[in-house]
């Protein structure tokens, strides 16, 4: 049963700590217009290094990998993809710049849900823009290497009509003055994961989803912070959320306040990283503040090719520099020397 219906959202009980999120997230989005005329010059060069760290994340996730000369050229548009891995990069940002330019309010119909899925699949996917044909299960590898089914979303032939009672419902709720719209994004995403409406690509879809919903309501933070990055980095808080309020969905019985906790603590972090790039008093140039932050939101270890590919417009010497200062202070590592040299932030930086 959706967990997005009316009755259910106005007779939801709130606890203290969800009142607390839900008030922080709400109180960053009123400050949004003061940084944008702050510091412009910052917003404009965080755009595009959230782009492609959306893109890389959200297909990360997926499994999709590219090697790092070639993320920022296909991310941009600057070359054309080689293979699958780089068709679903360029897709995703293509399903983003779609997002991105809306000059009104999209509706929230099937339709649209399809139009993402078949951008953000790129042109290598036979069922791009599709619904499902065969059921799906969500399956865990266990420790022992066994595999569980942990949950059994909507079936294939249900899949349709509950994608559009999940849209019919979200337009209602949204009608509801009573209702917080966070609450009400929230809701509509975690629905839409256990509906699992694709063969393949749900995943990309629910992200561009949050995205889309966030910025309806007056979010703004996804065109300067990746979601999708922050997704990646609490991945396995994330699968343990969706896991733990998943059960008992199907008859309506599943608990929602961890996902709803989970996912305004995830939109907070990304308004605490705005803050930080936006009100920081250090006397660092901004570019090397850029460097900086983008260094320590690394996820495993990356090469400078990496990093250059994830900061559009600042120079090798500038983050060779940052890298330097930062490995003498003992917040990265480097192990290799060359070319194929690897760098990694310190556990605790």
């Amino acid at each position: 049963m959706l967990s997005s219906q009316v009755d259910r959202l106005k007779g939801l009980l709130v606890s203290v700590s969800t009142g607390w999120l839900l008030g922080e997230c709400m109180e960053a989005r009123g400050k949004q217009e003061l940084w944008v005329r702050q510091r412009p010059e910052v917003l404009a060069a965080l755009r595009e290094q959230a782009v492609i760290q959306s893109a890389e994340s959200s297909n990360r996730i997926e499994g999709v990998t590219v090697a790092g000369d070639r993320l920022r050229p296909v991310v941009l548009g600057k070359s054309k993809p080689r293979d699958r891995c780089e068709e679903e990069l360029a897709g995703y940002r293509k399903a983003l710049d779609w997002i991105f330019t809306r000059k009104f309010a999209v509706a929230i119909e099937p339709k649209v849900i399809l139009h993402l899925h078949a951008k953000a699949q790129g042109g290598f996917s036979g069922d791009g823009g599709q619904w499902k044909q065969r059921d799906n299960e969500i399956v865990e590898l266990l420790p022992d290497g066994r595999r569980t089914v942990r949950f059994k979303p909507t079936t294939a032939r249900q899949t349709p009509q509950a994608v559009h009672e999940l849209c019919s419902n979200y337009r209602q709720v949204c009608g509801d003055p009573g209702i917080p719209p966070l609450l009400t994004v929230a809701t509509f995403v975690f629905d839409f994961l256990c509906i699992h409406p694709f063969r393949d690509g749900n995943g990309r879809v629910s992200r561009l989803l949050t995205t889309l919903l966030l910025l309806q309501h007056g979010f703004e933070v996804g065109r300067y912070v990746s979601l999708e990055r922050i997704v990646e980095e609490t991945r396995s808080d994330y699968y343990r959320v969706l896991g733990e309020c998943s059960k008992g969905w199907h008859e309506g019985k599943n608990q929602i306040a961890p996902w709803l906790n989970y996912f305004l603590g995830f939109l907070r972090r990304a308004y605490q990283e705005l803050a930080d790039q936006v009100e920081s008093t250090s006397r660092r140039p901004a570019k090397g503040e850029l460097v900086r932050n983008a260094i320590l939101a690394q996820v495993g270890p990356f090469t400078l090719g990496d990093l250059r590919g994830q900061i559009p417009g600042v120079s090798v010497q500038q983050v060779k520099k940052v890298l330097a200062e930062m490995k003498k202070a003992g917040q990265v590592h480097l192990a290799g020397r060359g070319r194929g040299a690897k760098w990694e932030v310190a556990t605790g930086s």
